[in-house]
């Protein structure tokens, strides 16, 4: 239980009627959540608008009321407080009402288009190797130490991300790393959160289907860093155009890190195979399983935020070369006669376009490229084409075919991203609607120490169809198609 009074701490008031000396039991934004005791606050989301449920959860026994549209008809004995944003109301009410988890921890949060995922769950498995107690937030998974839990979204909303929070902090946790997503920001959903840094990998071509403008999408990001406290560091990729974009207002510390440019944390590919990178960080060597030129960006971001936590350089370097890629994230398994499968979660041009070009760097001459690929439905549209093109560019075959194709119809996505495939590469694409189907053709069409690349869906297990979600997972078909083994 708090007080109402003590839990709109820091939340900007425009308008109270009613007592503010009243019990919370809970806080709730869902109305189908609502019971006796319960604050309310209505959120206009982007599926329905909380203040249409009002009445309702006031019969369900809530007895205060957060808004932006003060009601005209108001019950007796319940409190309204109007607000200029509910959903950043939410955020600061719900860390109050955990009282300020984040104060509590060391929280790093991970941004950008590609690579969150990579570098948040490598961080935090770093951490827990390094000794510490330590929570991970990210799409694939939620972990407090070394339990799972289930995650629906990249980013929790404010209310379930305080209470993890609290959860860490409980079970004495002192470090969180957790994926940030533009959603999120622009959904002010970490708005409660106090950081200790931000990480920021790359920006390219995606969600534009929510943020609709390519500039929106590059603001959200900046959200990010602009609310950083001076306490924190931001740490950026300079290689990216917009990196040093990230920092133009920020009060945190600005570091930097690059392959390319001159920075504080610098890195050099000396070797690149399928059996590794071998990595120069700052003048000192390292080996890691992980491949390709995207992970040693992901992998000097790790360093960097590591050392910039106060971590030992030799120590950080001897964790991160035993550390295993992510699952769905350039996965491979290897067939006896050679040919190798790769899973990964590229769904974005830029992600596409470096998995292909790194299988293109580790190949030899002869081996040849077949790539799966397809595009999720009711998401940015505009990236089928290129999509398509980028495969059919770096691939030596190419088969174009179902991701999630949610509530739109496979066919027609496939046929938008068919647009993309020149009339000379034609030639090497063909198209099947049924993604397993288009997995088992691929395995059919590879010779001997020929590539498989399935593309889009990487650590998921399900096909989402119609609103319904259907067991589906790459690397198990994969698997089960070529009698292969994960490496």
């Amino acid at each position: 239980m708090k007080k109402l009074k003590d839990i709109l701490y820091k939340v900007a008031l425009v308008e109270v009627a009613g007592s503010t000396d009243v019990a919370i039991s809970s806080v709730q934004f869902d109305s189908r959540k609502a019971t006796d005791g319960a604050l309310f606050v209505a959120v206009k989301g982007t599926q329905t608008d909380g203040h249409k449920f009002i009445a309702q959860v006031i019969e369900k026994g809530a007895v205060a009321i957060i808004c932006e549209d003060m009601p005209q008809d108001k019950h007796e004995g319940i409190t309204y407080i109007g607000v200029k944003d509910s959903s950043h109301a939410l955020a600061i009410i719900a860390a109050n009402f955990y009282d300020q988890p984040s104060t509590k921890l060391k929280i790093i949060g991970v941004t950008g288009t590609n690579g969150k995922t990579t570098t948040a769950t490598l961080l935090f498995k770093l951490f827990r190797q390094l000794g510490y107690k330590a929570g991970l937030l990210s799409t694939v998974r939620n972990m407090i130490n070394d339990k799972e839990y289930p995650a629906t979204h990249t980013t929790p909303d404010s209310l379930e991300l305080n209470r993890m929070l609290n959860e860490l902090v409980e079970q004495g946790c002192t470090h969180c790393f957790m994926e940030v997503s533009s959603h999120a920001i622009v959904q002010n959903r970490t708005a409660g959160v106090t950081f200790t840094g931000g990480v920021f990998t790359n920006i390219t071509h995606d969600h534009l289907d929510f943020h609709k403008t390519f500039d929106a999408y590059i603001k959200a990001k900046k959200k990010f860093f602009d609310e950083l406290p001076a306490t924190a560091f931001a740490l950026v990729n300079k290689d990216d155009a917009n990196g040093m974009v990230m920092l133009q207002n920020t009060k945190a510390s600005k570091k930097t890190f690059a392959l390319k440019n001159a920075a504080d944390f610098k890195c050099k590919v000396i070797e690149n195979t399928l059996a590794g990178l071998v990595l120069n960080i700052n003048g000192k060597e390292l080996w890691t399983k992980m491949i390709g030129a995207f992970n040693a960006y992901n992998l000097l971001g790790i360093y960097a935020t590591a050392i910039l936590l106060g971590e030992d350089k030799e120590e950080v370097l001897k964790v991160l070369s035993a550390l295993d890629p992510v699952e769905g994230r350039f996965q491979y398994a290897k067939a006896p006669n050679g040919t190798i499968g790769i899973v990964d979660y590229a769904h974005t041009p830029d992600a596409l376009n470096n998995v292909l070009s790194t299988l293109q760097e580790v190949r030899s001459e002869n081996e040849k490229i077949i790539t799966v690929v397809g595009c999720g439905g009711d998401r940015d549209k505009t990236k089928r084409p290129i999509m398509a093109s980028i495969a059919c560019e770096k691939s030596d075959k190419v088969i174009l075919t179902s991701d999630n194709p949610r509530s739109e119809e496979p066919a027609e996505i496939i046929h938008e991203m068919e647009k993309g495939v020149d009339p000379v590469a034609k030639r090497k694409t063909i198209s099947i609607v049924d993604r397993k189907e288009a997995i088992k053709a691929a395995c059919q069409m590879a010779q001997k120490g020929d590539i498989i690349l399935l593309a889009g869906k990487g650590h998921e297990k399900y096909q989402e169809i119609k609103g319904v979600k259907h067991p589906f997972d790459d690397m198990e078909i994969l698997c089960e198609t070529l009698n292969l083994f994960q490496s």
